[in-house]
């Protein structure tokens, strides 16, 4: 129809000249099934008459002149008279497409985090587009890891993996190492004299007099101390040295054995170890001068500090910095400090004017604590156990300036500095370190609650006096504390779990799903229950991974795997999707991990319910629907860190270390082995073989746990089978069995109390009514010639009443008598 007009003008010339309607209809239709009448169309004069010519729309069976009629009558003027000249759209006015109006949309959440420095949820907004600068507080290494450690890294890990997975933020992340602090120090001192002590190998009866004298100084120690937690730490001690002291001291007396008094000493030692270390410290510690022995301790416990985190799969930060690699920036920014009119010397020492700071306009000192300014304790933790003393104190111009630069005494570590030999303060290095790597002001600062004030408080002021800014962090990010099944905990009050005891007992994914299961800003408390609910979670996912895996596993076509939806699917894939939807709206609130884990549950039972409604109607789950939560709900997984491997759905099978997919290698000799237990079963049920029967289930029962193979069979159903972790499996097997016994033994003690029952009500049977009442001599002193009770056992006579009541067990017993004799006739009585 797009040619010229004069071509379709002869054409339907010959149309036209059909006078019968129905004639020329299919005329026409056989004529328009050669030309295209819709795109780009412009009608004729001959289209107009041709047009005109029908008394009504056509019928369906003619379907290019239905076409080629609706289109002309959507574009013809509509001019409703037969004989007005036609009135035509040009090309020039052919139809337009009408007005587009966008969907309205919904309102898109934006990630707020929990800000210490506004003590609210806030936007976050990095300062450079989508990249985010982070700096953490690493550890002081002067001893194992903790489950506090594992507290602030596994959370900020979480917190880190999610701006990065699933925001999509680019995060650049910087931790300390703390390898020079006054902990360390100390720590270092006394653990080299103590191995001093041990190599001389001192005598029984010289142990027991140093004991004796590290004993004084112990307890002048512990009366000052004020602190509760502290002061029933350090009596524990005390108890612990005392229980060993006495032994010793008897088997020295005595003059025990060699080997006893050996054992004893070898006691004593281990118990009295901080006590000893203590005493020793305060004779000998100024004479360690040896630099070495500062370092070795904190590179010995980085080490292991590193290898907790590999083994918790925390990553690895961007950048690591040591305080002892950082000496010159530290020194550099000191200096700074000083010339900006913030810092002042003493003393050889460098301390910061927290007035002077404070009174400016541009700044404010404890940004996030400021009640807590005054606070001495806090402020003298701060400072350290080496940095108190009254000499230290008086060198400060106010109680609440703290030292950026300590002068070494003898048995310190020291560097060269304009201020003469010395070392850095604590909150110094967290400064230097992250301003050399991230410059005048970061987006993300993390760390421990507990490290708020003064720690936290100070390196702020010093960093902002040392930028004259007053926005060196934009988000103060802080964990929560960590308990003890509801104690505190504290490697100072070495009240603590090493992350290596902790690991022995659970997962790494086990771990990090208790803490996902907890709020990262609140305390946690480390207890049976929590980790018994992590457990459980845990085992929650994983049959539901393994249950879509074997559903999946199910042979079918290409075309198979697309089934038809009905209600069911529909409703299950809306549930999903609002469940994708909420699970984003709690991972902007806070990153709200409680809630997102509670969500990802509720998705997984409604998921369950849908499998089960499918197979109690024998039909097959929609697999690319379950595939697709199950993806999902492994993605969401993966992102949380609680997942390591490449795996598409669930958890990973015989560890992360394998460079294979034994899933995918094993699982169709499985399959196969399935296939031919279930013939050989179904052929001994027919024939009626029991012994193949128990040979079958023992495979199931026995052997395969064994392989981490799991067999599940279910009435009319294939068997379902699952890769499942061995250790879960034997302990599953150890319940079941548990079950059993106890199953068994309430039955077997059901059947020995009805044993009882019969036999007791046997030897009721067998007693004569005219004897029974005689044998309640407690109760009756006389009886009738029929041996019924007379009088009570005082001599009085019974009442009529009791008489009443009696006769009816009287009568009862008869009955049961006459049974009795009935039975012993029939030879029915044992």
């Amino acid at each position: 129809m797009a040619a010229a007009a004069a071509e379709p003008a002869s054409s339907y010339s010959f149309i036209l000249s059909i006078s019968e309607e129905e004639a020329r209809v299919k005329a026409l239709n056989e004529y328009l099934s050669t030309r295209s009448y819709i795109q780009g169309f412009t009608f004729s004069h001959a289209d107009v008459e041709v047009f005109r010519k029908f008394s009504g729309p056509p019928v369906d069976q003619y379907f290019h002149v239905v076409r080629w009629y609706r289109h002309i009558e959507a574009i013809y003027d509509g001019s409703s008279e037969k004989n007005d000249p036609c009135k035509l759209q040009t090309s020039k006015g052919k139809r337009m497409q009408p007005p587009w109006t966008p969907p309205e949309g919904t309102k898109h959440s934006r990630l707020c985090l929990y800000n210490s420095l506004t003590r609210n949820k806030e936007i976050f907004q990095p300062q450079n587009g989508k990249k985010v600068t982070w700096y953490c507080c690493g550890p002081t290494v002067y001893d194992a890891s903790h489950m506090g450690h594992a507290r602030s890294y596994i959370s900020f890990d979480i917190l880190r993996r999610i701006l990065r997975d699933y925001f999509k933020f680019d995060v650049f992340y910087c931790m300390n190492i703390t390898d020079i602090d006054d902990k360390i120090i100390k720590r270092a001192r006394q653990n080299y004299l103590f191995e001093k002590y041990r190599e001389n190998k001192i005598t029984p009866a010289q142990l027991l007099e140093d004991v004796k004298t590290a004993s004084e100084l112990f307890s002048v120690k512990l009366n000052e101390t004020t602190d509760p937690d502290k002061k029933q730490m350090l009596e524990k001690i005390q108890n612990a040295v005392k229980s060993a002291f006495d032994p010793l001291q008897a088997a020295v007396q005595a003059k025990l054995p060699a080997e006893e008094i050996n054992r004893c000493h070898e006691i004593m030692l281990e118990e009295a170890k901080d006590l000893l270390s203590d005493w020793l410290d305060s004779k000998f510690g100024s004479q360690v001068t040896d630099n070495s022995i500062f370092s070795k301790l904190p590179k010995f416990w980085e080490g292991e500090f590193h290898k907790d985190m590999e083994a918790l799969n925390v990553l690895p930060p961007d950048v690591l910095t040591r305080v002892s690699e950082y000496v010159p920036e530290i020194v550099a920014f000191v200096k700074k400090i000083v010339d900006n009119g913030y810092g002042y010397v003493s003393n050889g020492s460098v301390y910061f004017d927290t007035m002077k700071f404070d009174s400016s306009e541009k700044h404010s000192y404890a940004k996030l604590v400021p009640e807590a300014v005054g606070d001495q304790k806090a402020l003298q933790e701060g400072e350290g156990d080496l940095s108190i003393s009254a000499d230290r104190l008086s060198e400060k111009h106010s109680p609440n300036d703290f030292a950026l630069w300590k002068s070494s005494k003898p048995g310190e570590p020291s560097w060269d500095s304009p201020w003469g030999k010395g070392r850095p303060g604590w909150h110094i290095e967290c400064s230097a370190m992250a301003g050399s790597i991230l410059g005048e002001s970061m987006d993300i600062h993390g760390g421990g609650f507990d490290l708020r004030f003064p720690h936290h408080d100070n390196e702020l002021a010093q960093s902002e006096a040392y930028f004259e800014n007053d926005h060196w962090v934009r988000y103060f990010l802080h964990t929560g504390h960590l308990t003890i099944a509801g104690c505190k905990m504290s490697k100072s009050l070495k009240n603590f779990i090493t992350i290596k005891d902790a690991l022995k007992k659970h997962t790494a994914r086990q771990l990090r799903l208790a803490f996902l299961m907890h709020s990262w800003k609140d305390t946690l408390d480390y207890s049976n229950n929590t980790m018994e609910s992590a457990i459980q979670y845990e085992k929650f996912m994983n049959e539901f991974f393994l249950n879509v895996k074997d559903i999946l596993r199910a042979p079918t076509d290409v075309t198979g795997q697309f089934q038809k939806w009905e209600n069911q699917e529909a409703e299950l894939n809306k549930n999903f999707y609002d469940k994708k939807a909420a699970i984003h709206e709690a991972l902007c609130d806070n990153i709200d991990t409680r809630s997102v884990l509670e969500e990802m549950r509720s998705l997984v039972s409604q998921s369950n319910s849908y499998i089960a409604a499918k197979k109690s109607s024998r039909q097959m789950p929609n697999r690319l629907l379950l595939e697709n939560i199950s993806s999902y709900l492994t993605q969401m997984l993966k992102i949380f860190g609680a997942i390591e491997s490449d795996d598409v759905i669930g958890f990973p099978v015989g560890g992360n270390s394998q460079n294979i997919n034994i899933e995918s290698t094993v699982m169709p000799y499985l399959q196969v082995l399935s296939e031919f237990r279930e013939g050989v079963r179904q052929i001994a049920r027919e024939k009626k073989v029991t012994e193949v029967l128990q040979l079958s289930d023992a495979l199931r029962d026995d052997i395969l746990p064994e392989l981490g193979v799991r067999f599940e069979d279910h009435e009319g159903l294939p068997t379902v089978v699952k890769l499942v972790d061995k250790d879960t499996l034997l302990k599953e097997r150890e319940e079941k069995k548990k079950i059993e016994e106890e199953k068994k033994r309430k039955k077997e003690e059901a059947a020995r109390k009805k044993q009882e029952q019969e036999a007791a009500k046997l030897a009721k049977m067998k007693i004569p009514p005219h004897e029974m009442f005689k044998l309640e001599r407690d109760k009756y002193s006389m009886f009738d010639e029929n041996g019924f009770p007379t009088h009570d056992a005082e001599g009085k006579e019974l009442s009529k009443g009791q008489i009443k009541k009696l006769k009816k067990v009287y009568e009862t017993q008869e009955k049961l008598h006459k049974e009795y004799l009935q039975m012993v006739q029939n030879g029915s009585a044992n």
